[in-house]
């Protein structure tokens, strides 16, 4: 169902567009944050659950990934962030927060980040815990450092995990605006700026029991992380899709030399749709298993560091300038290599290692 926002009947395709195309070079280059496009997806019903069954809904927001990242990663990176938002709060067991924001979070009025970089590397053993809790009356005080949680801003929603000694950490859902609560914007990073990407103090943050997602957060993130990592994949499907083509796109230049390079597109192409084969089959089983997810993952990132290195050899010194697609698309490629988590994480859960 369309909000009065947008005309009926826009399509993704067109909303992408009119919406997004426009500033993907200004979202690259000064850091500009698309957080009309990502409430506009929401507004056009496209994060909808009314109806859906978790396959189909998983399916169809991998799509919606995808499509977003063939045209700016950074966005659709922070569709990611939105979408493991929604995760959290579709699977809660907290009625009282679900009834008040699950909505929200699926129309767009409100925007989610996930917050969970620090508590998933601790699960592998990679880190410590950095927010601490302590119980309150009606509730807990947070505090502690997250160095950084893309996807924020007013308005906006993030998921962390705290610490409670001698408890299980708990998993919370908290505004950007609660008191305590303090953002400092990162930027700098080789891509990626236009995330909305900020360093998070936390200093005796109150946390109500309405907002606690779950009161064993590591239970909660075993059930949540094969969705969490099925979101990711689609950031480099869509990265690879945009590589293919535009090698396509100068496969005639220079009377056919791209043709005695080694990649050619017809190869990525197979190679991503075996991959995208295998999600699908994935999703559709009863139950999914963790380091197949994982092992998915890493091959996208692999396939999609291939792609990215074939496009800017196919297109030589036009792919070299600053600004041009496939430059960025190579420097997309190696944030999604290093997002949580990172290959060396994804190699670690793959060889038993958690």
């Amino acid at each position: 169902m369309m909000n009065s926002g947008l005309e009926t009947g826009t399509t993704l395709k067109q909303l992408i567009a009119q919406e997004l195309k426009p500033y993907v070079k200004r979202i690259d280059a000064e850091a500009f944050y698309a957080e009309d496009f990502l409430k506009k997806i929401g507004q056009a019903g496209w994060l909808s659950s009314d109806g859906k069954s978790q396959e189909d809904l998983l399916l169809d927001e991998m799509e919606l990934v995808e499509s977003v990242a063939k045209v700016c990663m950074t966005t659709a990176f922070c569709l990611w962030c939105h979408l493991a938002a929604l995760t959290y709060l579709r699977n809660t067991s907290n009625d009282v927060l679900q009834k008040k924001l699950l909505p929200a979070l699926e129309n767009g009025q409100i925007l989610g980040a996930t917050g969970l970089s620090n508590p998933m590397k601790h699960i592998a053993g990679l880190e410590k815990l950095y927010l601490q809790a302590e119980p309150a009356d009606g509730g807990y005080t947070v505090s502690g450092v997250l160095s950084s949680v893309s996807n924020l801003g007013q308005n906006h929603w993030m998921g962390i995990i705290a610490n409670v000694e001698g408890k299980q950490p708990i998993m919370c859902f908290i505004p950007c605006e609660a008191k305590g609560v303090s953002l400092k914007e990162k930027v700098g990073y080789l891509a990626v700026n236009g995330s909305a990407t900020y360093a998070c103090s936390f200093s005796n943050v109150f946390i109500p029991d309405e907002w606690i997602v779950a009161e064993d957060a590591d239970s909660y993130v075993e059930k949540i992380r094969p969705a969490f990592l099925s979101y990711q994949i689609p950031l480099g499907f869509g990265v690879t899709q945009a590589s293919i083509e535009s090698i396509e796109k100068v496969h005639n230049k220079q009377n056919g030399c791209n043709r005695y390079l080694k990649t050619q597109s017809n190869e990525l192409q197979q190679k991503y749709a075996v991959l995208k084969d295998k999600i699908r089959r994935l999703v559709k089983q009863e139950k999914v298993n963790w380091k197949d997810i994982a092992g998915l993952r890493l091959e996208s990132v692999y396939l999609t560091l291939d792609a990215v290195q074939a496009s800017m050899l196919h297109n030589g010194s036009a792919g070299y300038i600053q600004d041009s697609a496939p430059s960025r698309r190579l420097r997309e490629a190696y944030f999604f290599a290093n997002l949580t988590p990172t290959v060396k994480h994804l190699e670690k859960i793959l060889q038993g290692q958690s």
